[in-house]
């Protein structure tokens, strides 16, 4: 905590040293959204280059004055958190003062702004996400205030911890891990008792694209355990693109992806070929809209697929085709064909890229 004061307190030196020399004080940030301040590496992922190019938040032009403020106030609002040992979600500092704030959504900018400018992890800022991930399976473990949490007892998922960091003592005998995308798929896999069925696993969901502390989960289990983790997600290029923020991470959030990123992660399914390979039939299929097409070029565009040339050949499947399946396409063959025939064969036979 005292590095985290520190690096507070030399930001608003920083703007006294402008003020005292009658200069306008400015916020230098690092550009986050910019693939030219991205590099890939396959042991991690998308990282943000050292010498990244920045942006100014000036307290001089109107352009950016409003956001220079509202930076000053969130970095007060995290130093007394950070002296007083107490946390608060995303949402709770929007909630301090809507009118100010205008909008959640430029709360959560401004503090994975100020967590990349001050290099300090968030949760080191005492600043919570919202979970909205749920874990459940072969998996036991003791939150920081020392409540103790088993998932394999229980019939329904649990929410996934908002302070991952803190949690300890994980055991477990899980022979995998399998990430599913969508809530629906991972409630009727829990109804079907998956996870004892097959051989012991642990299951998670971010319920779409993960939150934070989903993401930090998945890797926490990996640094634990270090065993196999695959994904289930639909054969669209919004799954496909949830799955590689998963594995690679993603362009915002690349100046965390020590801490985020399981390059290790294996794509399982629902793969294109396995459309064909299935005889799913072409009425239960969903045409492309221009948004998939747009999303499947600029994923085909992307660094890590030069390295995948077996994801790469999925994906030209799914562009010649121009069609996508959700997960549920599967009950077209039977109720249980997930559960009973698809992820016993695919996991006994290895049908994973």
């Amino acid at each position: 905590s005292s590095e985290v004061l520190e690096a507070i307190e030399n930001v608003i030196q920083g703007v006294l040293q402008s003020l005292a020399q009658r200069k306008a004080p400015v916020l230098t940030v690092a550009n986050r959204r910019d693939w030219r301040n991205i590099e890939f590496k396959d042991s991690v992922g998308l990282q943000m280059i050292p010498r990244s190019t920045t942006k100014q938040i000036r307290s001089d032009c109107p352009q950016s004055a409003n956001r220079f403020a509202l930076m000053l106030k969130i970095l007060s609002m995290i130093y007394k958190m950070v002296q007083s040992n107490t946390y608060a979600t995303k949402r709770d500092i929007y909630y301090s003062d809507t009118l100010l704030f205008g909008s959640q959504s430029v709360v959560d900018e401004i503090i994975n702004d100020i967590s990349c400018m001050l290099k300090i992890p968030r949760r080191s800022l005492h600043v919570l996400s919202t979970t909205k991930g749920f874990v459940a399976g072969n998996l036991s473990y003791t939150e920081e205030d020392g409540t103790k949490v088993n998932c394999t007892c229980s019939a329904t998922a649990v929410t996934v911890p908002s302070n991952v960091q803190g949690i300890k003592n994980l055991t477990s005998h899980a022979k995998f891990i399998l990430i599913v995308e969508k809530d629906a798929t991972f409630q009727r896999l829990l109804d079907d008792n998956f996870f004892n069925k097959v051989s012991p696993c642990i299951m998670i969901t971010g319920r779409g694209i993960p939150d934070l502390n989903t993401r930090l989960l998945v890797r926490k289990l990996w640094d634990s355990f270090q065993i196999p983790i695959f994904t289930l997600m639909d054969a669209d290029p919004h799954g496909v693109e949830i799955m590689c923020v998963y594995k690679y991470g993603s362009v915002s959030m690349s100046f965390e992806a020590h801490h985020l990123t399981v390059p290790s992660i294996k794509w399982l399914g629902l793969l294109p070929s396995d459309l064909k390979r299935l005889n799913i039939c072409k009425d239960a299929l969903i045409p492309f809209t221009e948004q998939d097409e747009n999303k499947l070029a600029s994923i085909q565009k992307r660094p890590y697929i030069a390295c995948q040339p077996l994801w790469k050949k999925e994906l030209e499947i799914m562009a010649a085709s121009k069609l996508k399946a959700e997960i549920q396409v599967l009950t077209s063959l039977s109720s249980d064909y997930l559960s009973r025939v698809y992820l016993p064969n695919k996991l006994q036979f290895g049908g994973w890229l």
